[in-house]
């Protein structure tokens, strides 16, 4: 059985269950589509809060970059984006439209890419092996998100308050989701991976 150039490229341990890089152009486009859906689905399970609500969008972002790989989920979360910017109500509580990435949530919106990546790469080296490393990997995805979001609310309302409204209230729920993340990867490598997480053991 011939092993696709790209696929073959990962680095030896790297645990990306949907390997989509040798995949039809038709199975990506499913997959954007089904990705975006599923990332609309978390943004819509949402705490309100001011400025910025609680979702579990994080949780999806990083459940697609430890699933995808960096390239795919790139594609996915950038297609959810641009979804928002047309109009279409994928965002926090069904939100939708450009001014969203002028507003309070910029910060975070533009994060969501960067921190969806970082995991996918950080799956395609071999972190999700383990669970130490997979909840780090999760974690550091999710620290690119807050980190960017909390920079930009910075300029709008100074650091105190971006750190009081922008951070505080989401570190419990960030571990949380990061750890929900895991615990979803494994199960997802329990089904596909057999042979592979027999061997992490």
């Amino acid at each position: 059985m011939r092993v696709p150039a790209s696929a073959a490229a990962l680095p030896r341990g790297a645990l990306v269950p949907l390997k989509l890089d040798g995949a039809s152009l038709g199975t990506k486009f499913a997959f954007v589509l089904i990705g975006t859906l599923v990332l609309a689905a978390a943004s819509w399970i949402e705490v309100p809060m001011f400025p910025v609500p609680m979702t579990m969008q994080t949780y999806a972002l990083v459940l697609v970059g430890a699933l995808c790989g960096w390239r795919m989920a790139g594609i996915i979360v950038l297609a959810y984006l641009g979804e928002a910017v047309a109009g279409l109500p994928v965002l926090a509580g069904g939100a939708a439209g450009a001014i969203h990435f002028a507003g309070p949530t910029a910060g975070y919106l533009i994060g969501f890419p960067l921190g969806a990546m970082l995991v996918g790469w950080l799956a395609e080296r071999g972190w999700t092996r383990d669970i130490p490393r997979g909840f780090a990997a999760m974690l550091l995805g999710e620290a690119v998100i807050l980190g960017l979001g909390v920079a930009w609310l910075a300029v709008l309302i100074g650091w105190q308050n971006a750190i009081a409204f922008g951070l505080t209230p989401f570190l419990l729920g960030t571990v949380l989701k990061a750890a929900l993340a895991v615990a979803t990867v494994r199960a997802v490598l329990r089904r596909h991976r057999p042979q592979e997480e027999t061997e992490d053991r």
